[in-house]
């Protein structure tokens, strides 16, 4: 290598070194933001995953599915705010300990949310129960009954507040 080029690259160096380690930062820190969003619109699902049914067309975040005791199928264009839960476990309060852990009744608790039923966020729905179509749950509800629908309902337990009126009606 010429006395010349040994020159620039020594000059170039520190700030070619610092251009380089300021992108790769800020790449980072892209990706991490990314993955961050990516945890909002993910979900979990206790159980067998092929017991949990959901379009493409939901929009889910970060909801979290318990198919223990039965299965979950969303209908088309439902959506879920944050934090939302839909349980179909349920334990054996006779039981005490391990035995308590493991009674639980596998079938017969399943959940279903119709079509463009809008789930706000924290609502907690405990199966066996049906959410009729373009139904609305109020944040932070508890659903223990089924809703009709075109129906919007609130609070804990979850009661109706007033009825929607269906396109054409």
């Amino acid at each position: 290598m010429r006395l010349l080029d040994r020159l620039i690259t020594r000059a170039l160096r520190g700030p070619l070194d610092a251009l380089v380690a300021q992108k790769v930062t800020e790449q980072v820190a892209q990706q991490v933001e990314e993955l961050k969003l990516d945890a909002l619109y993910s979900y979990r699902w206790h159980g067998d995953r092929s017991r949990l049914h959901i379009p493409d067309t939901a929009v889910v975040n970060n909801a979290l599915f318990n198919v223990s005791g039965g299965e979950i199928t969303i209908g088309e264009y439902a959506f879920f705010g944050h934090d939302v839960a839909v349980l179909t476990g349920t334990h054996d309060i006779e039981k005490f300990g391990r035995e308590r852990q493991l009674a639980f009744p596998r079938s017969g608790r399943d959940v279903v949310i119709g079509d463009g039923v809008w789930l706000a966020s924290h609502v907690l729905v405990l199966g066996p129960v049906t959410i009729g179509e373009h139904a609305v749950v109020a944040g932070g509800s508890l659903v223990r009954e089924d809703v009709e629908p075109y129906t919007v309902v609130a609070g804990r337990p979850a009661k109706v507040i007033k009825k929607i009126t269906p396109p054409g009606a």
